[in-house]
């Protein structure tokens, strides 16, 4: 019996991987993360799983309910939005089932950061703009941020930020990226990436506050901030330029 921790990917049914979906399909037991995993995966499961939303269940709950299945002899399907690597309880579940002896195994899914650069149709890391990508938050009810992994730090880099779960602060994120990044800095925030009712608003930081007002998103839209948003000036990466040298031209 194994406990399968599933990323089920930003929201289209058709972005989980085929091994998260075969996976879904052979085990007898469904936990899933209503609030934020689409119910359209559910069709994968076999006919008689016991499926079971988790958005109201306690931690406990959640094991008590692997455990049981581990008693039983009986494979878990574990289906969690977007990537298990951030945000997700992996942590906690998994210290608790290394605790019981439960075995476990991850599948990673389609980080709501990276549908939101598709959607955008951007690369986030672009040659002498950015080359490096900071996944991070703001402080809030259910966890805070370690006293170190400050905003402005990480605006002190100058590289691309995508800030998850802190659309309802964005006044408070303007106000300590801009002395970083300058009012001009692009923005995009992108609400519910993948899904039907997706949408993008684009501005700088100077005007994406008043901007949101007009057009108000809810607590899972995602921050992307940085000039890789918007620059067109950049070199050509290097990797293509004929004078590059590499083995698979055939070049010493």
């Amino acid at each position: 019996m194994t406990v399968h921790f599933i990323g089920a990917g930003p929201g289209a049914p058709d972005l989980i991987t085929l091994r998260g979906r075969d996976l879904i399909a052979r085990c007898p037991v469904c936990l899933y993360a209503g609030s934020l995993v689409p119910s359209a995966l559910l069709d994968y499961c076999p006919s008689g799983a016991k499926i079971r939303d988790t958005a109201p269940m306690t931690l406990d709950e959640i094991v008590a309910e692997m455990a049981a299945a581990h008693a039983a002899g009986l494979d878990v399907a574990r289906l969690h939005s977007g990537d298990l690597s951030i945000w997700s309880a992996l942590g906690e579940q998994s210290r608790r089932l290394r605790a019981l002896a439960v075995p476990y195994d991850v599948t990673p899914g389609v980080p709501a950061f990276a549908a939101s650069a598709a959607a955008l149709g951007l690369e986030l890391t672009l040659p002498q703009v950015a080359q490096s990508l900071v996944l991070t938050r703001t402080s809030g009810r259910a966890s805070a941020m370690p006293p170190t992994e400050t905003l402005a730090a990480f605006a002190a880099t100058r590289a691309t930020l995508a800030i998850h779960l802190s659309i309802h602060a964005l006044e408070r994120v303007v106000a300590e990226l801009t002395p970083h990044y300058g009012p001009d800095c692009p923005v995009a925030l992108v609400f519910r990436a993948s899904w039907p009712d997706q949408r993008i608003l684009r501005g700088t930081l100077a005007g994406i506050v008043a901007a949101l007002a007009q057009a108000p998103m809810e607590r899972s839209a995602l921050i992307l901030v940085g000039e890789a948003l918007a620059a067109e000036d950049f070199r050509d990466s290097a990797l293509y330029d004929p004078d590059y040298r590499r083995r698979y031209r055939g070049l010493a």
